[in-house]
């Protein structure tokens, strides 16, 4: 099948990468279906994985992606049939039961990221578990590619963890980023108060079109006076914060 190969790790990415059409396809394990690629889309932890992530063994050469929609075209053994036909979001972060062990503290999801840790969605087909997908109807693959990274990490981020409800007032520095407008909807979506900042006035202006409430342009003062006053000096219940620099842990 054709594909997008990342040939080896290496620091830029884009050298690395080649297109092919000598790849085999791949096929559905029992609980998985496959899946015929309509649109993929790019996401940062591209370039995370072609550069290298500290503690992830990758097979090079790799097959990247994280993000994508297609028609399921067969499913794996213990799979309902179905599927087949149905066009499907991908959620590319598979959640593995961890077994206890005596002695060990309990610990977060042990997480496997299609994309990452295996081939991805950058190929003809792809495989995920089928409680991995989520059945779109007719929405526009092209559009709805890029959806899933972005607004599930909004969503762990602010449902999951920070227990996001109705009436809350919510922070989102630097809007114009994916996690970042992916917070602004789904706090829209809960009937939550909404403060956006950014450097870029443009980038409010967008902003107040997608539904923010207040929008702060961020000169490099202090800007923290003026969501006092948009919040009448209450200040805000959670702050959705994506810019800082990333850190492996």
């Amino acid at each position: 099948m054709r594909a997008i190969e990342v040939l080896r790790q290496g620091t830029p990415v884009a050298p690395n990468v080649r297109f092919t059409g000598g790849r085999s396809e791949c096929t559905p394990a029992p609980g998985e279906l496959r899946v015929r690629t309509e649109a993929s889309a790019l996401n940062h932890l591209d370039l995370w994985v072609g550069r290298g992530l500290p503690g992830i063994e990758v097979q090079w050469p790799t097959i990247g992606g994280s993000d994508g929609v297609g028609i399921v075209d067969t499913v794996g053994a213990g799979v309902d049939a179905a599927w087949v036909g149905k066009r499907v979001i991908l959620n590319a972060a598979v959640i593995r039961p961890e077994a206890p062990r005596p002695g060990h503290a309990p610990s977060g999801e042990d997480i496997f990221m299609i994309g990452e840790h295996c081939p991805g969605t950058h190929a003809e087909y792809f495989v995920a578990p089928a409680t991995n997908v989520l059945d779109i109807g007719d929405i526009d693959p092209v559009h709805a590619a890029a959806f899933g990274l972005t607004h599930l990490t909004a969503w762990r981020m602010l449902v999951t963890r920070a227990r996001l409800q109705a009436g809350m007032t919510v922070l989102i520095p630097g809007i114009g980023g994916g996690v970042a407008l992916a917070a602004l909807g789904i706090a829209r979506h809960f009937g939550c108060t909404t403060i956006v900042t950014s450097r870029h006035a443009a980038k409010l202006e967008r902003a107040k079109t997608l539904g923010a409430n207040f929008t702060v342009l961020d000169t490099g003062a202090d800007w923290s006076r003026e969501v006092r006053k948009a919040t009448g000096g209450r200040g805000v219940d959670i702050v959705a914060e994506s810019v800082g620099k990333a850190v492996h842990l």
